[in-house]
């Protein structure tokens, strides 16, 4: 086909399509009925807007809007390796112009948010696509996270940050480098007015248990705040209404449409939406088992129904009425699974499915022909630098750990107090006698063990807990995995190594240990690598397993071998065979060994009273150290061998986030 052939059909279809609209508007259509007898909606839902004529020379949404189409798509989900694939989306076909508000509408299971989030490249892994979506024809990709915007039926938020830290965070994360502070301040000003939260910038969002945080509707529009910061030229909708009471929803229809008005393309799901609510939509999409039962306007949809002999009562809601049609009755499941499909067989060969069709095809049809550069307006965006975002995300998580007293405060009283107990308890019985070798072996061991479990059973929810917003925000292309984790032990990192040196710095001269800085340094640094390396472990389990419970099940069993394997307990040497390689995954092994030669290095006078075949005693150092296979020569192997096991538990730990965030 000639270039001056695409033109004039170009043309040709544009000009039949403005006239299918003005058709529609006088109520001209072959479809509608004589005589209607169904509730008259407002006029503004009578006809679709006036829109003008999109440019095909070049891909540019942003300038000429986003036109959304797709055609025969179907979407597959996986229900398990023993079930196999379901089909969610069965063939479906529609189009959303600029400056439209269609509303997704169907029963429960429809497939309405699998839909959408296919149509927005936000479906979950595993998930199998077939057909066509085009965005002005472009196939949709990763892109659309960035000129899309999309507002989760969930919301998820740190509860620890305010308003307005939150818009400062995602503002960092989402515009473009070249946007100076001040611009970006005006843009979040500019957007905490448009939505009504002006006066509650500076109120923390909360969990739910603090006293002053943020409503549900405030929450939800602080929602749409965060998804407008990009300005999209299309925006998709979780059942955005969910939860709210009728006003807060009427004012968040509202302004959708007026975003709709302003020549953003909008597609939202919505269940249940008062007639009120409903006359807001320029358009609905119905769906019936993954199927389109219609697309159009609200009041064709009703003359739709009415003239396959569906009539909705007076002073009915009308959303409510057609979704009732659609929906499967308990009990006669297969009878209304056979209407509803009847009224998607009769829709497909309708008027209203061949004026939807038209633009389809010419859409697709110029994404074949056309020839234009898709990137040029892809790639003047300039994303923010890996440095930056990295600095972004440790930074927020830095003032969640502060803000939050369970995490870290607390901690620290915890373990001054522990300290002080432990030292009264040890306080005059570790001197230089056979007695005073136990009493400090087992100091030792009590500062070892004390900084190992807490640390490692406390830090198992910590990535379960922020999986949900984690997955959201990596597949929005905000940050990486890899500067998550990353981020998040670098935030702890501080409160890991203060909380251990208050700990050995109130223990230590309270129990009367070795009274020289050679072995108060020794002790300190094993005592923070210690919990270090704890916590390594516990965010490897917090990452390997779905659950809490699940991964204390697997955890407790290697807590018995590294303490056994301790030096404490049994000696070194005696260890089984079979057995014999545990004693190398024991970073309490290697911290007590560590703490026994700072203790013992070097001393020559234990005090000896009664000695007898039976009863040894240790006269020195080095036989307290012979007594336990430890060795003097093995002081700094230990400390880099408590280091290797550190940073080897974290590339384990972020290994199985990235797998968990690949697969899910």
């Amino acid at each position: 086909m000639s270039d001056a052939d695409s033109r004039r059909l170009v043309t040709q279809d544009q000009h039949e399509l403005q006239t299918v609209r003005v058709g529609q508007g006088n109520g001209t259509s072959s479809d509608n009925p004589s005589v209607d007898t169904t509730p008259k909606l407002s006029k503004r839902n009578s006809s679709e807007r006036s829109l003008p004529l999109r440019s095909y020379s070049k891909w540019s949404p942003t300038e000429q809007g986003a036109t959304l189409v797709w055609r025969d798509l179907c979407v597959y989900t996986n229900v398990g390796s023993a079930r196999g694939m379901k089909r969610i989306i069965n063939n479906s076909t529609g189009a959303v112009q600029p400056g439209s508000l269609m509303a997704l509408m169907g029963a429960s299971g429809s497939g309405k948010t699998t839909l959408m989030s296919t149509l927005a490249y936000r479906q979950q892994g595993g998930t199998v696509v077939q057909g066509d979506i085009l965005i002005n024809g472009r196939r949709v990709g990763p892109f659309m996270h960035r000129i899309s915007g999309y507002v989760y039926q969930d919301d998820l938020f740190i509860g620890a940050l305010t308003v307005l830290e939150h818009l400062n965070f995602m503002a960092n994360l989402r515009l473009d480098r070249r946007v100076s502070s001040e611009e970006r301040r005006l843009i979040i000003r500019e957007l905490l007015e448009r939505t009504g939260l002006l006066s509650a910038s500076n109120t923390r969002i909360g969990c739910g248990d603090d006293e002053k945080v943020l409503s549900g509707g405030e929450r939800k529009r602080l929602a749409f705040a965060v998804e407008l910061l990009n300005n999209p030229v299309i925006l998709f909708c979780d059942e955005p209404t969910t939860g709210l009471d009728s006003y807060s929803a009427q004012q968040l229809v509202a302004t959708l449409h007026e975003l709709a008005q302003k020549g953003t393309t909008i597609l939202c799901t919505i269940h249940q939406p008062s007639s009120q609510l409903f006359d807001n939509f320029n358009n609905v999409m119905l769906l019936a088992d993954g199927r389109v039962a219609f697309t159009g306007s609200p009041q064709h949809a009703l003359s739709f129904f009415a003239d396959h002999g569906y009539y909705c009562p007076e002073a009915y809601n009308p959303a409510d009425f057609l979704i009732g049609v659609l929906a499967t009755d308990p009990g006669y499941e297969q009878a209304s699974q056979r209407s509803a499909q009847h009224l998607c067989d009769q829709f497909a060969v309708s008027s209203a499915a061949k004026q939807r069709d038209m633009l389809v095809n010419l859409e697709i049809h110029m994404a074949q022909s056309g020839n234009f550069p898709y990137d040029t307006e892809l790639d003047s965006f300039r994303g923010v630098a890996w440095y930056r975002r990295f600095y972004v995300v440790w930074l927020r998580a830095t003032l969640t750990l502060l803000r939050d007293p369970t995490i870290q405060w607390m901690r620290f009283l915890q373990k001054m107090a522990m300290a002080f107990i432990i030292g009264a308890c040890f306080a005059g019985t570790t001197e230089l006698t056979q007695l005073g070798v136990q009493a400090v072996q087992g100091t030792l061991f009590i500062m070892i063990s004390e900084n190992t479990y807490h640390p490692m059973y406390s830090v198992l929810n910590i990535f379960p807990q922020g999986f949900p917003l984690f997955m959201r925000e990596t597949r929005s292309g905000l940050y990486s995995t890899a500067q998550y984790y990353v981020a998040n032990i670098l935030a702890m990192l501080p409160g890991m190594i203060i909380e251990p040196l208050l700990f050995v710095v109130i223990c230590y001269w309270i129990t009367g240990l070795r009274a020289t800085f050679y072995a108060f340094g020794i002790t300190a640094i094993c005592v923070v690598l210690v919990m270090n390396v704890a916590t390594a472990c516990g965010c490897f389990f917090s990452t390997a397993f779905n659950s809490v419970p699940l991964a204390m099940a697997y955890l407790v069993p290697l807590d018995y071998i590294i303490m056994i394997t301790s030096g404490i307990f049994i000696k070194i040497s005696s260890l089984p065979v079979a057995f014999y390689w545990t004693q190398f995954l024991s970073w309490m092994l290697y911290a007590n060994e560590a703490m026994t030669i700072a203790q013992w290095s070097g001393v020559q006078n234990i005090t000896c009273f009664g000695e007898s075949a039976d009863l040894p005693c240790f006269h020195t150092g080095q036989d307290v150290l012979d007594k336990y296979s430890f060795s003097e020569s093995n002081l700094y192997r230990n400390l880099l061998a408590i280091l290797g096991i550190y940073f080897g538990f974290h590339l384990l730990g972020y290994y199985f986030l990235w797998r968990r965030a690949r697969k899910i």
